[in-house]
Parts: structure tokens; sequence; C-alpha cells
């Protein structure tokens, strides 16, 4: 942990950070056996950190949250505040229902995480005040900072948002809906210094639209494996240069997404893959994902070839 821990010391250097540039979430390196491989991740992260993100987000959804025991959670999640060293925020993942999000927390708490992004609970189906109470509960059982993920069963009312904002210590709102109309909503309503960002699926390419209605921020699976790509869209984007931004959608996120679209986790299971082709030891995905099919290797490879060499790099 680095600097003033208080919430909002962490909003603080969040939105630093958030504007420097894109939020990291790392991959869970694993063994060919499925175990998991520390040193692996800790080479993993200190190159995601090497490359200058705004901030690293372990054991969230791009790092297998959902996979992993307590004690693995510990072990990812203190690799990556050891690498992060206090120099940007560590945003661990944590879920399910409040009961065992307290449990994750605690560990996060321990690990020396700065704030913890508290993802959709399991299964069921839940009314607003319900998804409050979520909060409320993991918030009365942990210090530290919340950030409330939107995606899959878990939406937002604006009313419900003034609500979530009052909650001691929830400090913001990750929204992978892509509906923009709910997501202005909840903007207007927020108190000022609230935090939003872009989580979406291969969020570059709505990272205009989100712009536009008060959200620049955004996570960036790319930066997994391709730093390079993930930074030189950010500085397009930031610069407005607005010529290579749509270039680099057009000649790679969008072909990226179309790949990634062909098998229900492949929004994981190809990052991992693609961060293998470029020498990193992260290992395979643990099930219920599964590893891209090799015609889809193939074609995930020429496709980073040709992205890399859109900004200068090679594999």
């Amino acid at each position: 942990m680095g600097g003033d821990p208080s919430p909002e010391g962490v909003a603080r250097r969040l939105r630093e950070g958030m504007a420097r540039g894109v939020l990291s979430f790392p991959l869970t390196a694993f063994h060919d056996d499925g175990s998991l491989d520390p040193d692996g991740l800790r080479t993993h992260v200190a190159d995601r950190l090497a490359a200058g993100p705004g901030a690293v987000f372990p054991a969230c959804g791009t790092g297998e949250f959902f996979s992993l025991d307590e004690e693995e959670y510990r072990t990812v999640v203190r690799i990556a505040v050891e690498e992060a060293a206090g120099r940007v925020p560590v945003v661990a993942g944590t879920g399910y229902g409040w009961a065992q999000a307290a449990r994750f927390a605690r560990i996060a708490e321990e690990a020396g995480a700065d704030a913890l992004l508290v993802l959709p609970h399991y299964l069921v189906d839940a009314p607003q005040d319900g998804l409050v109470a979520q909060l409320e509960r993991l918030a009365e059982r942990t210090r530290l900072p919340l950030i409330a993920y939107q995606r899959g069963q878990v939406a937002y009312t604006a009313d419900a948002l003034t609500r979530i904002a009052r909650i001691p210590h929830v400090i913001g709102v990750k929204d992978g809906h892509s509906d923009l109309d709910r997501l202005q909503r909840l903007t207007l309503a927020a108190p000022d210094g609230f935090l939003f960002f872009n989580g979406a699926a291969t969020a570059e390419i709505q990272a205009r639209a989100y712009a536009a209605v008060g959200v620049p921020a955004y996570s960036s699976a790319v930066h997994a494996f391709a730093p390079e790509i993930a930074g030189a869209f950010f500085a397009a984007l930031r610069d407005g240069a607005a010529g290579t931004v749509d270039e680099l959608l057009r000649e790679f996120y969008v072909p990226f997404v179309e790949l990634r679209d062909r098998a229900p986790g492949y929004a994981v299971s190809l990052v991992k893959a693609a961060a293998r082709l470029r020498g990193q030891r992260v290992g395979p995905v643990r099930a219920p994902l599964t590893d891209p099919a090799p015609a889809d290797l193939a074609d995930l490879k020429d496709l980073l070839t040709a992205g890399l060499d859109l900004v200068g790099a090679a594999l």
C-alpha cells in the first residue's frame, strides 16, 4: 500500500492514475497442471507495471478470480502489492455473496491491497434494495475502499447510485453494460469526485462513446499482452489523434473483438493465449474456461503481429 489509505486518498490516487494510463488487469499464471505459478505471476505483473498503467487490478475477471481458492487469492494479491511497491494503487477483486466477499476482503487487507473491486454476486437476480444492501454489508466488514462493478445481473438505477455513494468508503462504479443512457443518468446522480470507469469487454472499442458521457477512464485487457498497442491507443485518444484511433480500431481492436466473440470465455482465454505468444509465462486457463482452438490461435497470432506492427513493435 502506498500513500494516503483513506477512501479520499485512494480515490485521488486512482483519479490521477486514470488520467495517466489505462487500468491494468493482470492475468493469473498457472502451471500446465493447473496449479498456481507464483514466479510466472510475479514476472507478468512486473512487466505490466513497467508499461506504466494507472493502477493494477489483480484477481479480477481477467485474472480468473472465480477459479481461485482463498490461499491462492492471498498469494496473487500479495505479489501484486509487492511488485507495485506503492507506485500505483492495487485494487483486488472480491465477490460472490457479501459474506464470502468479506472473507476475500479480509485477505486483501492483510495482503496490503489499496481497494476492492466488488464483482457481481453469484447466480440470482436481485432488486435494487438488495444490490445496495450487498455493498452495505461488505462495507461494514472491511476498511478498504470499494468500487462496485455493474455487469451481468447487477445494474444500478440512479436512485440506487445515490444511496451507494453514501455508503462509507464506496468510491466508484465500474460499468460493463455499455448502456450509455443508464450510465449518463448515473454520472449525473453521483456526487462530485465519485469515480466511474469503462469496464466493457475490450473497452477501447467504446472508449470514445464512454468519454462522451463523462467516463474517459477504462480498463484494458489488451494491456495484459500488448501494452504497446494499449499505450498507443490511450495516447491517441488522449491527444485527440482521431486518425490513429480509427486505424487501431479498424486494424486491430475490431478484428480482435470478432475473434473474441467466436466462443464463450474467449474474453479471458484469448488474452492469456496472446500473452503466451509473447513469451509470458502465464500458462493455461482453468475450467470452466478452455484455451482457444488451434485455428483461432493461428488467427490470433496473425492479428497480434499486425497490431504490433502498427505501433512499431514486434511479436
